[in-house]
């Protein structure tokens, strides 16, 4: 299945000579150009996140959605969609299977910011087979807040023994509709879809989930938090590992992380939103919180209200990341099947600007990684797409406190880039300043 100075001297027998004027203000205001066009786009970390909106992935390719099986567009593993959802209208998509593998679609709706959304509106998603047979059903909605938002709900197709429907290679069809269609706001939303392939494994394996895992909450994390700018989407989500971390956020700002989990390992997370200047009232659910695994799947999610005092929402410990989770019962163990890039969403209500203003806000996140890390499955073939149910080398070294700050050129980007700018700069500096030299040589010779 298909689915990174020299300065100007005199010569012997000659008079001084005036350096070119024209040519070093030249040069000195190209070095200055350098070090502002270097610096000044990229934004030092721990300023204003993203600007509002979602980030769709670059280079998504845009499908038309069909308003029925015969015209649904096929989607492939490993490849990532743009398309857009009707409020009144269900949306078909087609995707082809095989009869041994697992395959998982997500759907981010994106509805425009500013229009009213009730708080069990959202996303409904299901996959089927030929015959009609549901193979799974999953709905994100906005929740209490009433805040637009991206969405994200799931579809997935298992591969299970002695199961008897949704097993069979062949085409099957994605729906995608709005939750509360009756009380949805008129204008079209965005959507973003990406489809994933997880092989069998080589022997047969558990089927049933593990036993006891550690559920406790461990002592928060102290320790100045390091900035930290986010994504504003998926597939720019910005890799964080164990550690305190800042950033800024205004109402109804989106932001996504990304946080590496190993075979063995399990994840807590709290984000805690900064105190107001002075200002008083309430802002139902103003800051939520939500865990999606690497197919995008949500995992967990909190919200907590706003008084203008700091407020605090956690979400886990989750399950340690385990092949055999997928026979759980609860969602949450369910969903943390295997290893790979997990992702930290918080999003800030845009009713919090009525009582508190446009911001932007302090938003402090505290993520601890726990367990031993171990030997994964032992996959049939390779997923779909290559290395995505993996936390690879380069993505805990993004993820790493010291490659997001720590002072100095070398730990804070900012700095990075000035650093690399000045060099920049002062070659192609001295570079023209020995070209002169040269030239006034000659001249006097």
């Amino acid at each position: 299945m298909g689915w990174r100075t020299s300065r100007a001297g005199t010569r012997r027998g000659s008079g001084p000579r005036t350096p070119p004027g024209p040519l070093l203000r030249c040069l000195a205001t190209a070095a200055a150009a350098l070090c502002l066009t270097a610096v000044l786009p990229a934004g030092t970390a721990g300023a204003a996140g993203p600007a509002d909106g979602y980030a769709f992935a670059a280079g998504a390719r845009r499908v038309d959605a069909a308003d029925g099986t015969a015209a649904a567009a096929r989607l492939t593993a490993g490849a990532t969609y743009r398309s857009s959802l009707e409020r009144d209208r269900t949306a078909y998509y087609g995707i082809d299977l095989d009869g041994a593998a697992d395959a998982y679609v997500s759907v981010t709706a994106v509805p425009r910011s500013g229009g009213e959304v009730v708080a069990v509106d959202g996303v409904r998603v299901s996959l089927r087979d030929a015959d009609g047979g549901s193979c799974s059903l999953d709905t994100a909605t906005f929740g209490a807040a009433r805040s637009p938002r991206p969405v994200t709900a799931w579809a997935r197709r298992e591969i299970t023994p002695g199961a008897t429907r949704c097993q069979e290679p062949g085409r099957y069809y994605l729906t995608v509709e709005r939750a509360r269609p009756q009380d949805s706001p008129a204008g079209t939303w965005d959507l973003e879809l990406t489809a994933v392939s997880e092989p069998g494994l080589r022997r047969t394996a558990a089927t049933t989930a593990p036993g006891t895992w550690d559920s406790a909450t461990p002592a928060p994390l102290t320790g100045d938090p390091v900035p930290r700018r986010a994504g504003a989407g998926f597939a720019g989500a910005v890799p964080l590992s164990q550690g305190v971390w800042r950033a800024e956020a205004r109402p109804g700002q989106t932001l996504y992380y990304e946080v590496p989990l190993d075979w063995g390992r399990q994840l807590h997370a709290t984000a805690e939103l900064g105190g107001s200047d002075g200002r008083s009232g309430y802002a139902t659910a103003a800051l939520s919180l939500a865990l999606h695994n690497p197919v995008r799947g949500q995992v967990d999610s909190a919200a907590t209200g706003y008084t203008g005092r700091r407020a605090t929402v956690g979400i886990g410990p989750v399950p340690p990341v385990d092949h055999d989770n997928r026979y759980a019962v609860t969602t949450e163990q369910r969903a943390t099947r295997f290893a790979g890039s997990y992702y930290l969403v918080v999003h800030l209500a845009e009713q919090l600007a009525e009582r508190f203003g446009d911001g932007p806000f302090e938003v402090v996140l505290r993520v601890q990684v726990s367990g031993r890390a171990r030997t994964g499955p032992a996959y049939a073939g390779e997923p779909v797409p290559r290395g995505v149910f993996e936390a690879t080398d380069d993505a805990l070294r993004a993820a790493a406190p010291e490659a997001a700050g720590g002072g100095g050129a070398d730990g804070d980007p900012a700095m990075r880039v000035v650093a690399v700018a000045g060099i920049g700069a002062g070659s192609v500096l001295l570079a023209g300043l020995g070209v002169w030299t040269v030239v006034a040589r000659r001249r006097g010779a």
